[in-house]
Parts: structure tokens; sequence; C-alpha cells
């Protein structure tokens, strides 16, 4: 089902990263804050860690095994092993925080459940939820409800919000967590004068919060009141966890501060002389930056002069916000032409700096706006000016509540080139996949929502189609089946002398599709089902008279780890490969251009399932 959104718009432009500033932040764009890395070395970063809390060098969960991480002696993961013997408490920071960035890693035992509270008041639930297809609050990712014990039962629980989708992993795999979190505000008497927000989560690369006021403390608070700071405190009572990676930005600088500002107005289109040259059809003051300063609507240029006020000396990132027309920031006479994302890096005094602003309207498209984006030591970032208008572009996304496919390009990240016989397979078990009809290769897995398609069909179009949920990506575009004279040779990066052919697809009784091609002078039939549980995709693919020194390249990555018979960790415990049948013939793992490959002979048969 394909329909545009009203609800769900993603910034299309820096328009739209410039909307989620003016609510106080876009995690996209690094900021200069506070910023703290912690080593996990020791535990001297938590006050009294209970005995069921420990460090390790590697971690592994086991499929099949409830509650269980096994450990390897050393340091930089932090894990939490709870049991009968061995009660878990909740950890606790030494430090308190106030507004922060969080961002970590975490692992997940199967069947565990564990919490992240923000000042130790505001629980974010992690919990094994792989493969839940309607995610509530107490799910992975979810903000855990408010309790109220006076309640009847079915009530008691309130204010609770599930993640906007399952974006969770299996457990074993490491899974990252971004959250952007404000504090309450209160008065000089201590009153409270606006609540807590979770300003943006995600959760493996997807949004999973926005803007979401927390009216009081979640379940399992240290306490019923709320405060300006509080600990770091992670749920510790309930299951098996590991934690790395764990970095804390502080926010605690004022915002910037725009004063003085006078305006000039000339008519037409702008001249750099003419600021010092022309005479100005209107001139006054404004107490804010605004692109609607004096009398004219079209063809002007507007010329602020004023003062930027910051707190603490240091770099600063800034650029120019506008629509309908564009321009420069000018301080200490230096110009700086960024704009949206494209930061410049200044570095500003304490207090008063002189800043003229330029903005140029040409014609009458576009809403007039102006304004300017600012981060540095300690502050978020903070946009100063008109309100904004985000984007109008109704995003065009394509559902799958029943099996559905859709060609179109595919991005390939990081590379300059698009995939362009792509065939996107999405399954109402929240389970979807891209195939890559050029190569016979399976180029990503998701979990989540299927595609947005704006790219695709809003106006011209490009032809390119965007997973939107989490996304597991099996390598940079290459061949699955091939033929080395000795295991150790290139993998074929062209079809040069391969004879490949692709014959299209046909659909089963679900309409599933079956990949068909010729390779090698062999038939191939590759049919990929998504698992009835929505752990992952089972693939078989059947060769036709399988030439001796036919091989599959079934993963690469960074690393690739075996975890016992026909079972590997691909790419840093990204994802899981697990082999059914491959009619006798044994893989092995190889180095190839700085990665591992996992390699297997083709018999004539081969089937396995990717989960992840």
């Amino acid at each position: 089902m394909v329909h545009r959104s009203k609800n769900s718009k993603p910034g299309r432009s820096w328009i739209g990263f410039l909307y989620a500033c003016g609510a106080g932040l876009a995690l996209s764009q690094p900021v200069a804050a506070q910023s703290a890395q912690w080593p996990l070395q020791d535990l001297s970063a938590f006050r009294q860690p209970g005995s069921s809390w420990q460090l390790a060098s590697d971690v592994h969960a086991r499929l099949g095994k409830p509650n269980v991480l096994e450990t390897s002696n050393g340091a930089g993961i932090l894990v939490n092993l709870p049991g009968k013997k061995q009660h878990g408490e909740d950890l606790f920071s030494n430090k308190e925080f106030g507004d922060i960035d969080l961002e970590l890693d975490y692992m997940m035992a199967e069947g565990s459940n564990s919490g992240i509270y923000l000042q130790g008041r505001y629980e974010l639930q992690l919990l094994d939820s792989w493969g839940t297809t309607s995610p509530r609050p107490g799910d992975n990712g979810g903000i855990y409800e408010r309790w109220d014990d006076s309640k009847p039962e079915g009530q008691k629980g309130y204010q609770g919000y599930a993640p906007r989708q399952n974006a969770s992993k299996a457990p074993g795999l490491w899974q990252h967590l971004k959250v952007s979190f404000q504090a309450p505000r209160f008065d000089a008497s201590g009153k409270k004068t606006a609540n807590a927000r979770i300003i943006r989560a995600e959760l493996n690369g997807v949004l999973i919060h926005e803007n979401v006021e927390l009216q009081g403390p979640t379940r399992g608070a240290i306490g019923g009141d709320e405060k300006a700071t509080g600990p770091l405190r992670i749920q510790g009572d309930h299951g098996a966890v590991a934690f790395r990676n764990i970095s804390v930005r502080e926010f605690k600088t004022p915002a910037p501060v725009l004063s003085g500002l006078q305006y000039r107005v000339f008519n037409g289109q702008f001249k750099k002389e003419r600021l010092d040259t022309a005479k100005p059809v209107a001139t006054g003051s404004s107490p804010i930056l605004t692109a609607n300063a004096g009398p004219l609507s079209k063809e002007y240029v507007l010329h602020y002069t004023g003062k930027l006020n910051v707190r603490e000396a240091g770099d600063y990132n800034m650029a120019l916000a506008s629509q309908g027309g564009g321009g420069f920031i000018r301080v200490n006479g230096r110009d700086i032409t960024g704009s949206g994302r494209n930061r410049e890096k200044i570095q500003l005094p304490a207090g008063e700096t002189p800043i003229e602003v330029i903005y140029s309207r040409s014609g009458d498209w576009g809403t007039p706006t102006l304004g300017l984006v600012i981060s540095g030591p300690g502050l978020r970032d903070s946009y100063i000016g008109d309100a904004i208008t985000p984007d109008d572009t109704d995003p065009i996304m394509v559902n799958a509540d029943q099996n559905t496919i859709l060609r179109s390009f595919i991005d390939v990240p990081g590379q300059q080139q698009k995939i362009v016989h792509a065939v996107s397979v999405g399954s109402p078990l929240n389970v979807h996949y891209t195939y890559d009809m050029d190569r016979g290769m399976l180029v990503q897995v998701w979990r989540g929502a299927f595609l947005e398609t704006t790219p695709m069909w809003h106006e011209r179009g490009n032809g390119t189609a965007r997973p939107q949920g989490a996304i597991q990506r099996l390598g940079l575009p290459f061949f699955t089946l091939g033929r080395l004279a000795t295991q150790q040779d290139a993998w074929s990066a062209d079809t040069t002398g391969s004879g490949y052919r692709p014959k299209g697809y046909v659909l089963d009784e679900k309409d599933r599709p079956t990949f068909r091609y010729q390779i090698h002078g062999s038939t191939v039939t590759d049919a990929i089902r998504v698992s009835e549980d929505g752990h992952g995709i089972s693939r078989e693919l059947n060769v036709s008279a399988p030439a001796a020194d036919l091989y599959a390249k079934l993963a690469e990555g960074a690393q690739i780890e075996a975890l016992g018979k026909d079972l590997y960790l691909v790419d840093g415990k990204a994802w899981y490969l697990q082999l059914q049948d491959a009619g006798g013939a044994k893989p092995f793992v190889r180095d190839a251009a700085g990665k591992k490959e996992l390699i297997i002979p083709v018999k004539g048969r081969l089937s396995y399932s990717i989960l992840f």
C-alpha cells in the first residue's frame, strides 16, 4: 500500500533539520559540548557497584539460552550478570547530569530485561523484543509507564510511550542507542517551570521518539520528586546485559543572544558594493532576526548589524538558515557562507562580538525565512531567527501489510553508485529485504517500516527508494556465485567470462519471489523467505550442474566469528548467519582486501538463514 504521510515528515532538506533545531536539537549534526567517553577500564565512574557488575574484554549471548552472557577477562565492556545466588543491583553514576546527549551500545541476553534511567527517574526500557511486531511502552526502546497504585487494576500504568517501530536486534548482537534529553526546569524558588523531555531518541539508526514531554518520573524512579540534575542509572536486577562505548555530552551553556539589531533594506538583487554606496529604501531596528523587516516583498536585500553574545569562549559552528533567498553571515569581518548542515567553524570570545547578517530575497518563491544556527562549548544546537516553516512535501510511504514488491534504485552508502536493478520485498511481519538482480546478491535486510519512495516519485524524482527500519547491510555489491581456481583467488568484481544472465523472478502462491539467473553454465534459482517468527530470513539457492570450482560468498565484514557448528557472527556481532544445508560442503573464512569473507563450495543446493 502506498500513501502520503503527514504524520511523520522526515527532514528532506535543511529546513526540516532547522525545524528540529527549533525544538532544541538535531542529533545528526556533531555538536561541541562537554563530552566524555567512559573508558570502562574500571568501575570508578559508578558509586558502590554491586557484585553482579563486572568488566570484560568480550561478551557473547547464546541463542536458545535465556539470560546467559559469556564473558572474556579484560576491560572495556560493562556487564551485568544477576542470578539466583547473586541478586543484581541497579548501577548509579557518581556524576549527576542535567541536559545530555547519551550514546551507547548494548547487548541483551535472550529473554533479558534492563533499562536506562535518565537522572535516575525517567526510564528507557531495554528488553529482548526480537521479532515483536507491535511494540508497547514496555518493549525495547519504550519510555516506561508512570505508575499509580491507587488506580483500578489495568489503569495503574499511564503516560508510557511505545517506540514508533520495533528496531530491536537479536540477543547477542550489539544495539546502538542515541538519546537527547532535556532536564526539567525550575525557578529560583524550586518550583518546576518546565517538564523533562526526550527531545529525540534513535535505536539502531531509527527514530523511535521525538519531542516527548515527561510529566513526571516513570515507575521505579529513585523518588517521586524531580530535580535539575541526577545520576545516570542502569537497571541491574532483571537480566543479563552488556554495555560499551558509553558517551555523555553535557549541555550547560545558555543559548546565545543577538542584540542591538539594526537593519537596512535595499531594492533589487544583492551586490556587495551596494551595502556601502546605495541608499536604503528603509532602515530600522528589530527585536528579532527576520526576513520580513521593511516594506518590500520581492527582490530585496536585508543588511543587519548587531551583537552576538556567547557565554564561553571557544570554537563555534555557525550557518545561515534561509528560505526564499540566500545570504551569509559576517563575524569580525569574516564571511561565513555555510548553510543548513554545512557549518563553518569560527572562534568566538566570551561576551559580545559584532555580527552582520545579509539576506537576499529573490522573486516570490518560498516563504521568506531568516535565521542562524550555532553550536559550541556546552551548547546544544541553537536557532535564532524566524519561525521555521517545515518542508511541505508529503513523504510517499509504501507499507507492506501484505507481501509487497517494489523495483527501484537503492543507494550504496559511502559509494558514488546506486544499485539500479534492485527489488525490495516487504513482509507483514515487518522484516524486509533488497535483492540486486545484476549480481544475484542479497543486499540488505531490515526490520520495521518498509520504504519511503519520495525521492522516486516526487516531482521528477531520481528513482531511489529508502528503507525505513533498522537496516542491516550485507556488504558492498558483490556476486553471490563465482569461480575460484584456488581458495585465495580474488572474488569476481564483474561478469566477464561468467555468462551471467538475469532471468527475472516468479511468484509463489503467497506472492513471494524466487529469483532466477544463469552463471558459469548453471541455472540458478534463489528463494528468499521471511521466517514465520520474524527473526530473519532464509535463503535457498539451487544450482544446476555446478562447476567443480564454483563457490558462494555468504558474508563479508570486519570480523566473522564461528560460534559452533554452522553458526557465525558477522561484522562485529552485527548479524548471525546460520548454515542449514550445503550438501556436505565445508565453509571457510578468509582474508580479502582488509575484510573477512565467508566462502563455501557449491554442490547444488545451498540454504542458510540470516538472523538480525
